[in-house]
């Protein structure tokens, strides 16, 4: 899958169901820089880790104006246990069809043990207060100093 945006452009629109059920759009977070990361699943190694470093760093991230996302297939009571487990401060949502995922490239072809697979790419979007794409981190190659990286970024603007 070609992603559909750059750094710069609008990025594609979206509403899907948090860890209690509600609805969470794009919409909701004009003003705040918002990030957007995109993890296979609850519960496992690499994906606990990022989520545990976004939280070590969330009240950093705060003091940037940002709010952290995290979006996998899982379902939402899936995130309720993985937030409720490792005392997750933000928000996950749940995309279970893949499509913001697909919108996102996010999802596709990737390398795992050495063979080719399509899943969950891990990767992270950062959208601006104004609604625009300013960096995409199109493959995350360390999940556990990722959050630390994004956090450098909020800070240099």
């Amino acid at each position: 899958m070609t992603v559909q945006f750059e750094e710069g452009d609008l990025p594609p629109d979206f509403t899907l169901a948090d860890q209690d059920g509600n609805d969470v759009s794009l919409d909701d977070f004009v003003g705040q820089h918002l990030i957007l990361y995109f993890y296979p699943r609850d519960e496992t190694p690499g994906c606990t880790k990022e989520a545990c470093a976004f939280r070590d760093l969330w009240s950093e991230i705060q003091d940037e104006n940002a709010v952290v996302l995290g979006i996998s297939p899982d379902s939402s009571v899936s995130h309720r246990r993985f937030i409720d487990n490792h005392s997750l401060p933000f928000t996950l949502l749940s995309d279970p069809d893949k499509k913001m995922m697909e919108a996102y490239g996010a999802w596709g072809e990737k390398m795992m043990y050495g063979k080719k697979r399509v899943g969950v790419i891990r990767s992270t979007v950062w959208v601006g207060p104004d609604q625009h794409v300013v960096r995409h981190w199109r493959r995350v190659p360390n999940a556990a100093q990722h959050p630390e990286k994004v956090l450098e970024a909020l800070r240099e603007g």
